[in-house]
This record gives structure tokens, sequence and C-alpha cells, in this order.
């Protein structure tokens, strides 16, 4: 029997597996949901059989949708590897590679990344450009830096931008407080307590600039560098605030604090990989933005697909 299993089919049952939901796995592979469930109903036409539950939720697999996925474990690996390998034979190997990030949470995902990343590309100079960076595209645009991790699609001659991934971000507070007893927070709700943020312009923090300040909520303002100081602090009932849901796992599991939605629809923030233009014919850059989508799929909680952008 001659196979009609391609690669695109592969990536495709991978993401339905990863995401639970065909709407949520034709973002990931950058399709519509019914050019999906096109690739599906070949297939199943093909072999004559589901390869999953219509109605189950998350998505559970029939056996042979289980033999599929068990080729895709193990075919795609290999494509990614062959592929890495053509690229550094075809374009080098050297090259250096500067990381300009904008996030203070950014280190949870970012370190795993850059040591899946240094293996592949063993003689790519990997580093991260030292302290955090309020203009990381600037550094791109004066060659200080090779690639920077941004919050904001914002268009600028010479720059592409290349998506990462979106992610919830969600209101802390102690767990006597009295917002703990409300599920979802309004920006009415942040009028008569402390913020505690970092200390970063308000046009960089998604709560403030899509939240507070169109509801024209400003409360009282503390600010602290460190993730674990404003755990503290809020736990301590000295404020409350809003962390990406991945940061603030940890310490929810241990009852620290409680977490809270922001919003009737969630608090989403985004980020982007920005790059000079000039330097978009270099894999090891696309290389090394897919590496940061798999690993932050795979290791936090709580992510969505993020669109390329318009």
């Amino acid at each position: 029997m001659e196979s009609i299993i391609e690669l695109r089919h592969l990536r495709t049952l991978l993401a339905l597996e990863e995401t639970g939901s065909v709407s949520m796995a034709a973002k990931r592979v950058f399709l519509t949901q019914s050019a999906l469930s096109h690739q599906i109903r070949v297939l199943e036409q093909f072999y004559g059989t589901p390869l999953f539950e219509r109605k189950s939720s998350p998505i559970h697999f029939t056996p042979v949708g289980e033999r599929l996925l068990q080729l895709a474990r193990e075919i795609t690996p290999l494509v990614t590897v062959a592929e890495l390998d053509m690229a550094q034979i075809i374009e080098g190997e050297a090259g250096e590679l500067r990381v300009a990030v904008e996030c203070h949470t950014c280190f949870d995902w970012l370190m795993p990344a850059m040591d899946a990343f240094r293996p592949l590309w063993p003689k790519v100079e990997l580093d991260i450009v030292s302290g955090f960076q309020a203009d990381p595209v600037g550094l791109l645009l004066t060659h200080r830096a090779d690639l920077a991790i941004v919050s904001e699609y914002a268009p600028q001659p010479g720059i592409l931008f290349q998506p990462l991934f979106a992610y919830e971000m969600v209101g802390i507070c102690a767990k006597d407080h009295p917002l703990a007893a409300k599920s979802v927070w309004q920006a009415q709700d942040f009028t008569d307590d402390t913020l505690i943020t970092y200390p970063v312009p308000d046009d960089m923090l998604d709560l403030i600039r899509k939240v507070l300040k169109p509801a024209g909520v400003q409360p009282a303002r503390r600010n602290s560098e460190l993730t674990i100081a404003i755990i503290q602090l809020v736990s301590s009932r000295r404020g409350i605030a809003a962390l990406p849901y991945w940061t603030v796992m940890p310490y929810l599991e241990k009852g620290y604090v409680v977490a809270r939605q922001i919003g009737d629809i969630p608090l989403q923030s985004e980020l982007y990989a920005a790059m000079r233009e000039s330097d978009h014919s270099k894999s090891y850059l696309d290389s090394f933005c897919q590496i940061v989508r798999e690993r932050s799929f795979a290791d936090l909680p709580g992510l969505s697909p993020l669109s390329t952008p318009d």
C-alpha cells in the first residue's frame, strides 16, 4: 500500500497531542481550523478509520492515531536534525548570537532553550547581553545584539519579527486578602491597593497598558527588581501583583500566594523575537527561535500559540 503520509501530517498530529484541541493545534502549525481538519479527514479516509474521538476533551487518540503519533515522535526529530546539518553544511557553522531581553521573567525559559541550542550549533557563540534592556531593538540597530526578545510587535525598517508564544498574566494576592475571594479581577479591583511591579516603564507592563490605563485606574505603586521579592511582598499583604502564570505556579503549589484571572477575557501577553533583516538568511537564528518555542511549550504551563504578525 503506497503511503500518503507527509511530514506536515506528522507535525499536525504532534500539535493535536500537545494542545489537546483542533483549534489550538491549527494555530500552532499556522493553519486555519478547516485546513487542519481537511488534513485529518484525508488520512482517515485513506486508512478507513478515525484517528481520534471527536467529542473528547482533551483529544483522545484511537489505536491507529496513537501509532501515527509514535511515528511522528520518531521521525520529526530526525528531520529537524537533518535540516540543521544541511544548513550548517551550506552556510557554515560559525557565527555569533547575542540575545537581549526586556522581560524580567524570560530566564525561566531562555536558559533551557540556550542549553538545547548549544550542542546543535557548537560553533555559534551564544551569549546574553547583560542586564535588563529597555530598548533591545535599539541594540539590534547598533549591532550590539543579534536577537531581541520583545513583548510588542512594533514594525520598523530593517527589523523582522518572529512570534514566540502568548501566555496568561494572573493577579496574585495573599491567601487572606479580600481579593482572594474573587475568581476574576476587574480593573477597579486594583484601585484601593498597592500594585507591585518591576521597575520598568508603564508601556512595558501589559496590566497597565491593556487593563488599568483604559479604565482610568491609577493604584499606588511599589517596585521590585526580583520576582521572589514581589512574591514575598504580596504574601505579607504589602500589595498585589500581576505576573505570568508559569512564574507564579511554584509559589501557588507551596501556598505562598493565590492567583486569579484578570478580566472576563484572561489577560494575555505576547513575546516576539526581533532580528535584523540583513540577518534573515542565518539559519541558526531561525533554529534558536524554533527551539525556544518547542522548549517553552514543553516546559511551561498555560502557553498559547502566537500568529505571525501581519
